[in-house]
């Protein structure tokens, strides 16, 4: 049976600008001064797809990337296994700095450190799911005995089993989806790059993968960066989110720093319909707890969004609910009426 990896690497991207043209690094000065991406492309014949980006991801957390059509995401992912040359930066996967490689270097960077999900599933239509599943083994030069083994567990991991002499053209949208995820497990690689991975299925097959996706994060652990331009995914997916704009970073943090505290009018757009009772938590909106006033009250545990938590509270017919720690300590209390008011209206 595969296993996750032991090394579990945060991912830290310093003063990232990608300038596209004929001669970019002449571009460089004029980017640093400011030039707006207009001007670049007007005045010098440049485009600037991304302008000095700077975010933190966490070791073993999903980072989701958001942004509309053109705004850069799919650029920046591509810049984390180097399928594409930064103008200037630092790309940093485990205190390695990718930017630096050598040609030798990036080939078992690539090979052993990162996996890679795409859009459109990049299943070789020639294999079948084993045999596609088992690819990037191949390439690592691993026993055959060993290729099957890892992707064998992987396919029933994500629900394949008995698919693995299937070709690609047998298979639904989701279930080639779930091959190329299947495939990028099985390598066994502490970062996982999933560029619009879900974006081509149909919405209930976009959310089952999406639920997959979130189950097996339990278990294997890995620093993944997921792209996306939906906000319902990414505020689902994401443990932390960056939302990118012509090429800048115009917010990052939370989920619910996302949709409590949105940086600009753009940002405002995006979350004004989200659904706040499946983001905010629990502890956002609880009072202090009150000696002697918490007798009877549902307990939930900090984490717990306010959709589940008012699911919980009118199941029983309570009013009140008490917020507990990791150690089953009371932290806070929150009322039903307040939980509902959070929800309507967001203020925490």
């Amino acid at each position: 049976m595969a296993e996750a990896p032991q090394n579990c690497y945060g991912i830290e991207i310093k003063g990232l600008s990608k300038i596209f043209g004929v001669n970019p690094q002449k571009m460089v000065p004029l980017l640093e001064q400011g030039i707006t991406k207009t001007e670049m492309i007007q005045h010098h014949g440049h485009v600037v797809g991304l302008r000095n980006i700077n975010i933190s991801m966490l070791a073993g957390g999903i980072q989701v990337i958001m942004g509309l059509s053109g705004s850069g995401k799919s650029t920046l992912i591509r810049h984390i296994n180097r399928l594409i040359e930064p103008s200037v930066g630092t790309i940093l996967v485990g205190g390695d700095d990718v930017v630096k490689m050598s040609p030798r270097e990036l080939r078992e960077f690539r090979r052993l450190k990162t996996a890679m999900v795409f859009q459109n599933f990049g299943l070789l239509p020639h294999r079948t799911v084993l045999d596609n599943t088992v690819y990037g083994l191949e390439v690592q030069g691993l026993p055959r005995a060993k290729q099957v083994e890892a992707a064998m567990h992987w396919l029933e991991r994500v629900g394949l089993k008995g698919f693995e002499t299937r070709y690609p053209n047998q298979l639904s949208g989701g279930m080639r989806q779930r091959v190329g995820l299947a495939r990028a497990l099985a390598n066994n690689a502490p970062v996982l790059l999933m560029d619009e991975a879900f974006s081509a299925l149909d919405p209930l097959i976009r959310i089952d993968m999406q639920s997959i996706l979130l189950d097996l994060q339990k278990e294997i652990k890995k620093t993944i960066v997921f792209i996306t331009h939906d906000l319902d995914e990414a505020l689902r997916l994401g443990d932390r989110i960056a939302i990118l704009r012509d090429g800048e970073v115009v917010q990052q943090g939370t989920a619910q720093d996302i949709v409590l505290k949105p940086a600009n009018d753009y940002i405002m757009s995006f979350v004004r319909h989200v659904n706040r009772g499946r983001v905010i938590q629990v502890e956002t909106i609880m009072s202090p707890v009150v000696e002697g006033e918490t007798a009877g009250h549902v307990k939930v545990p900090a984490g717990t969004v306010l959709e589940s938590a008012a699911e919980r509270l009118v199941s029983v017919g309570a009013n009140h609910l008490v917020v507990t720690n990791g150690h089953d300590v009371q932290i806070g209390t929150v009322s039903l009426h307040r939980i509902l008011s959070a929800m309507v209206t967001g203020s925490a």
